[in-house]
Parts: C-alpha cells; sequence; structure tokens
C-alpha cells in the first residue's frame, strides 16, 4: 500500500497534516487529517479570576481573538447572572462587525482566494497573497491592506486592542464611544460596504464566470451531506453575535433550536487516538463514525453553515446575495464545501452593513454602558467566530474563581466534516496512482474552504501531551525515535 503525506498543508492557522493511503491499483483506500498540536486552554483557565477569562482565551489565537473575547464576556454575563445594557450590546456587536470585515478578507485574499484567482494548479509559489495581487495589481492589493486595517482599527477604538481585545466585562463593557471615534468608524464601515460589494463582484468575475469553477463547485468530490448550525435572531435571520443556535437537516428542515444553556442536551464529543481534535456529533442522532447522511450526527458549521441554518440575512445587499447563491447553487441546503468562500464574502457584505446600522445608531454613544454583576455562578456564552459557532462554559467558585472551563470552537465542530471532506476530495480526484502538486493542491482546498483554526480547536482527552521526538541526521534520515 503506497502512502502519500502532505506535511505540512499550507494556508491555514494552526498545524496539520494528510496522509492518504491507495490500494494496489493506485486508488485511494483511506485518508486521515492529522492535528499534532496541542494547546490545552481549558486546562491552565482552571483557578483563574473570572474577569480574566475573556482576556486569557484570547491568546489561544491570534486569528480570532475577538470570538475569544466576546464568548468568554457572555459566559461571564451569563455567570454572573446580569444582563449588559442595549448600549454595551450594541458596541460588542459593532466591535465584532469589525473583527468579521478584518478577518474574512484575511481569508479570501489571503489563504482561500488564490486557488481561485491564481488558480488550483498554478506553481506554489504562485498560490499566495503575491501571486494574487500580480493577477489583480498592486490598487486591489492596497484595498485590500486598507480595509483589513480598517476592522482592526474599529476592534482598537472599541475593544482596546487590534488583536487582544480587553473592553468587555461581566455586564457591559469597559468605555463608551465618543463622537469623534463614532465619526471615524462610520467613515471606515462606509467604505467597508463598498469594499464588499467590490470583493463579491471580484468573485463573480473570477469564479461565477468560468464554467469550470462552477463545475468543480458543484462537483462530487466536493460534495457532504451533513447538518447545519449557527447562530439565528428572533427572525431565523443570521445573527454573529446573540441569538438561538439553529441546526437543520440534509432537507432543509429545522432540527432544533436551542438556547446557550442547552448545548449539552444537543452536542457530544467523539475522541479518536489518531488527533487531538475532538469530533463533536448530534447527541439525539449519535456516533455513527466519518459518515454523511441523516442517520449520522455529524453537522457543519461557518460561513455555510450559518447560511444553510438561517432563513435570510438581516441587511439588504447580503440577503440579495444570499438569494443569488441558493439560486444558482440548486436550493438550500448548499452541500457544495467550496460555496463556503461564496457564504463568507455575503457574510463580509452582512458585517459592513450591519456595522453601519449599529455605528449610526443614536444610542451607540451612550454613557449607560454597564449593569452591576451578581453572585458567581455557571455560565455559557455563544457567539458566532468567522469560522462557526463558538461555545464558552465557565464554572465559578463562590470567589470567582474558575472551577471548569469547557471550549468547543468553530473548527472542533467541522473537524468530522473536514475529515470527511478531505477523504471525498482525495477519493474522487486520485486514480490510478497519479499525482501532481496542482492534484494534491486541490485536496487541500476540501480543507481550506473552511478556513480552519486548529489552533484554538485542539484539546487533549487524556490531559497530557503523549509526546514523539524524531531525531534525523544533516541528510534526514530517521536516527532515533523517544516516545513519552
Amino acid at each position: 500500500m503506497k502512502e502519500i503525506v502532505i506535511d505540512p498543508i499550507t494556508r491555514l492557522e494552526g498545524h496539520g497534516k494528510i496522509t492518504i493511503f491507495l490500494n494496489d491499483q493506485g486508488n485511494v483506500e483511506n485518508a486521515y487529517f492529522q492535528v499534532p498540536e496541542l494547546r490545552g486552554f481549558e486546562r491552565f483557565c482552571e483557578g483563574r479570576r473570572a474577569e480574566d477569562l475573556p482576556i486569557i482565551t484570547t491568546r489561544i489565537c491570534g486569528v480570532c481573538p475577538v470570538a475569544h473575547h466576546m464568548a468568554g464576556a457572555k459566559a461571564n454575563d451569563a455567570a454572573f447572572n446580569v444582563e449588559p445594557t442595549e448600549t454595551a450590546k450594541k458596541l460588542r456587536e459593532l466591535e465584532y462587525c469589525g473583527y468579521f470585515i478584518y478577518d474574512h478578507i484575511l481569508h479570501f485574499y489571503f489563504l482561500g482566494g488564490p486557488d481561485f484567482v491564481v488558480g488550483p494548479d498554478a506553481p506554489p509559489a504562485k498560490r499566495n497573497i503575491l501571486g494574487v495581487i500580480e493577477k489583480v495589481g498592486l490598487d486591489i492589493a492596497k484595498e485590500v491592506i486598507k480595509h483589513r486595517a480598517y476592522g482592526q482599527r474599529i476592534t482598537a477604538i472599541i475593544g482596546g486592542r487590534a488583536t487582544h481585545p480587553v473592553s468587555a466585562l461581566p455586564g457591559g463593557i469597559a468605555k463608551a464611544l465618543s463622537e469623534e471615534e463614532r465619526q471615524e468608524i462610520e467613515k471606515m464601515v462606509r467604505s467597508a460596504v463598498e469594499f464588499a460589494k467590490f470583493s463579491l463582484k471580484i468573485f463573480d468575475d473570477v469564479v461565477l464566470k468560468n464554467v469550470d469553477y462552477v463545475n468543480l463547485i458543484k462537483s462530487e468530490p466536493y460534495t457532504l451531506k451533513t447538518y447545519y448550525m449557527g447562530t439565528v435572531d428572533k427572525n431565523n435571520k443570521v445573527n454573529f453575535y446573540d441569538g438561538d443556535v439553529r441546526v437543520v437537516d440534509q432537507e432543509n428542515k429545522e432540527f432544533v433550536k436551542f438556547s446557550p444553556s442547552e448545548y449539552l442536551d444537543i452536542i457530544e464529543e467523539h475522541v479518536e487516538p489518531w488527533t487531538y481534535v475532538k469530533l463533536p456529533y448530534l447527541k439525539k442522532v449519535g456516533w455513527k463514525g466519518l459518515v454523511a447522511g441523516p442517520d449520522s450526527g455529524i453537522y457543519r458549521v461557518g460561513p455555510l453553515g450559518r447560511l444553510n441554518a438561517a432563513e435570510g440575512m438581516a441587511t439588504p445587499i447580503a440577503q440579495e446575495e444570499y438569494a443569488r447563491m441558493y439560486k444558482t447553487l440548486g436550493g438550500k441546503p448548499v452541500h457544495a464545501t467550496l460555496a463556503f468562500h461564496w457564504a463568507r464574502l455575503i457574510e463580509l457584505m452582512y458585517a459592513a452593513e450591519r456595522a453601519l446600522e449599529l455605528v449610526t445608531d443614536k444610542e451607540i454613544t451612550s454613557k449607560d454602558i454597564r449593569n452591576n454583576p451578581g453572585k458567581p455562578g455557571e455560565g455559557v456564552g455563544i457567539v458566532e467566530a468567522a469560522r462557526g459557532t463558538l461555545i464558552h462554559h465557565y464554572k465559578l467558585d463562590e470567589n470567582a474563581l474558575a472551577k471548569k472551563v469547557n471550549l468547543i470552537v468553530a473548527t472542533t465542530h467541522n473537524a468530522p466534516g473536514i475529515c470527511m471532506s478531505i477523504k471525498n476530495a482525495a477519493n474522487g480526484l486520485i486514480k490510478n496512482g497519479k499525482v501532481s502538486d496542482g492534484l494534491l493542491n486541490m485536496v487541500e482546498m476540501a480543507f481550506r474552504a473552511y478556513d480552519p483554526c486548529w489552533a484554538c480547536a485542539t484539546h487533549s482527552a487524556i490531559g497530557e501531551m503523549p509526546l514523539v521526538a524524531e531525531i534525523y541526521d544533516s541528510e534526514k534520515r530517521l536516527l532515533r525515535t523517544i516516545r513519552r
């Protein structure tokens, strides 16, 4: 049996490798996605002060710190039995829109976009942001950098820092927004709305007008029929910051809708010995292994998961594009993994539109920014990270110190789907042992669509890292393996 290893995989946050096993006929027998890193934040959050948890957990990842900050803040709101003021909620959501703006721009232009803009078969040296710049021009590259900076500036103004915010407190937020700051944010957000329109046009021109790309999106190797999960508002429209979590099945029927405090009744986590990432599934359906279909409890989250789980977008331009996506790809739900990219740009549009609504709200500069917290207890906070549903669950003692912390991050939810997507892609693309660099990149495209963040996702079931050290000589020959 022949073994093909892609190590390291590229254009993602964190570390991972793909191992593909071919049978004697040169066809795929099996494929595994492995994450060899361990973070273990849950364990060393124990014993820490509750108000520090939304700050500590931002250090899990430099890509999605705002998501961890907000999920932690909402968990503390629940644990201290306090509802933030309306202004505090709006400021938090406005900051969160800034995060979505810079994060979705990052993935489309830097990580996922090169596969389409320069092509999946392009030389590896071209499949990056520099190749994209060469293709689309320096002026567009400047706009990309400018609008990513706008998103981070919004985060810095409200959150105190561009990358690791510190502003959210139990019951509210630390600082009010001045009128001068509001005007600065409004100017940036209006520009972001136009940039989101421009990004959707690029996708239209580069991807949707290319018959081969559209056929690739719809093709069997990139199709996976699962349940879908995402947070929705009272009208079942997509909401990043607040609401109930809705799950739909493979036929777009609502399977369940639940509040944050009910998540343990809905979600269970399976453990496999070959990865540090747990594999969540819907408890009522059960774990049937890495298989798709209604009898398997595997579900997916993130941009496509959110749009599938919702009944629309809450802003006008995003809603138009939402309707167009489903019309183009054959109706709801869309099971095409590569459609995550289109859904991500629709969400960029929504984030910019929603930010404009919030920053022009008369209440946004109110000084009423915090309610007093009550006694410490237990709380769950859920937000939609750029990569999908993020859960923080804190149990506090009488001194407001963390007794237990449980985190289920977006990429953990998606881990079973990513494993299956990689195997499907490898199985559909590799025939008779014929493998090329471009073909292996197309296998990587199956995970890249999810924009995974493995630094966030890794946990150890046994509480310690079973270390394996491999020692090589200067000729890359394995000399010795040491195991804990």
